[in-house]
């Protein structure tokens, strides 16, 4: 393209969406580039079971209620089909299968290339990829010479192909817990965990717990402005009915064990036990190989940034776990940063 953008937003899932609807009412000319071929970016690849941890009344992004019942948990589905009629409904310019390579910065704005040779250009950057495509699975002793399947829970999507196996789950977050009791219902499964798995039960005086942290302003707390990273709410949202499973045993929680055999995991008693899956339920991280040249990364591959704006003039980020709240990751806390973000653009480019 020889046209220059105003900005170029890298993903076209929640973050890219959201930053998307109020790029459009400032009036500014951007694309969208998704790698995948169609907008909404990792929802399509999560496990088939699995359903947002707040309700649909607190789950909207900016311009567009989440439809059905406002005290329902939306399903992984209903969340894909809600991220495509949004698309749809702001006609935001979505570029789909453009992998973004690199970007390059020459003091005035950026050239972007993606993985097909297309090239971009463009005044401001934000980037709105999540974390899905880079998930964090640790190195155990004796990891190499396990025979069993190892997988990262990225890679799961039901139980059908579980019957009857030993499986090890492990983690103690949503996702853990969820994969868990639902893999439990097919096979000896247990959860192996650091610490004992902590339930929040979401209903509190009859309100979802989502109602009282909005309330308080928990939700939105800029704990970027005290230079720190807004901490993981860190327990399962639960009514009762996984930790009744948990509670007997389908599936058991278990201390972590401390390493791998041939055959199968070593408990820290020193007990061996046969295994045939282990599940890494163990997160993501980011990753940015692409932002590398223009200096935007630590050197760790972390992103340096404050609140979504990096320490390269021009670039910036929406999506980040953290960002600016413990919400920031989530489908109900893309709106406000990405409003927040785009503000901090718009006087970037009137410069």
């Amino acid at each position: 393209m020889n046209e220059i953008l105003d900005t170029i937003v890298i993903g076209g899932g929640q973050a890219g969406l959201a930053s998307s609807y109020h790029l459009k009412k400032k009036g500014l000319r951007f694309l969208i580039l998704e790698a995948s071929d169609e907008a909404g970016g990792s929802w399509p690849s999560y496990y088939d079971s699995l359903k947002l941890f707040s309700p649909a009344r607190f789950s909207s992004m900016p311009g567009m209620k989440f439809p059905g019942d406002p005290d329902g948990y939306p399903k992984r589905d209903e969340v894909i089909r809600y991220l495509q009629d949004y698309r749809t409904t702001f006609q935001l310019p979505v570029i789909t299968n453009q992998r973004v390579d690199s970007v390059e910065s020459d003091g005035a704005g950026f050239t972007v290339r993606t993985t097909i040779g297309d090239t971009f250009r463009t005044r401001t950057i934000i980037n709105a990829t999540g974390s899905f495509h880079n998930p964090y699975t640790p190195v155990l002793i004796g990891q190499e010479r396990f025979q069993g399947r190892i997988l990262h829970s990225s890679e799961y999507r039901n139980p059908e192909s579980f019957n009857d196996q030993r499986v090890v789950v492990v983690g103690r977050g949503n996702s853990a817990v969820q994969i868990g009791v639902e893999l439990a219902e097919v096979s000896k499964t247990s959860l192996a965990v650091l610490r004992p798995i902590q339930f929040i039960n979401p209903i509190v005086l009859g309100r979802d717990l989502h109602f009282w942290t909005k309330l308080i302003g928990f939700d939105a707390f800029p704990f970027w402005r005290l230079g720190k990273t807004a901490p993981s709410p860190g327990g399962v949202n639960d009514s009762g009915r996984y930790k009744e499973k948990v509670a007997a045993g389908k599936p058991e929680q278990r201390t972590m064990f401390t390493s791998f055999y041939e055959d199968g995991v070593i408990w820290p008693d020193g007990t061996k036990e046969m295994v045939d899956t282990v599940v890494f339920a163990t997160g993501y991280r980011p990753h940015l190989p692409y932002l590398q040249a223009v200096g935007a990364l630590d050197g760790k591959g972390m992103p340096i940034q404050k609140a979504g704006i990096s320490n390269v003039p021009g670039l910036y980020y929406v999506g980040l776990e953290g960002q600016r709240s413990f919400a920031s990751a989530t489908l109900r806390g893309v709106g406000p940063d990405a409003k927040f973000v785009v503000k901090k653009l718009m006087r970037h480019l009137k410069r």
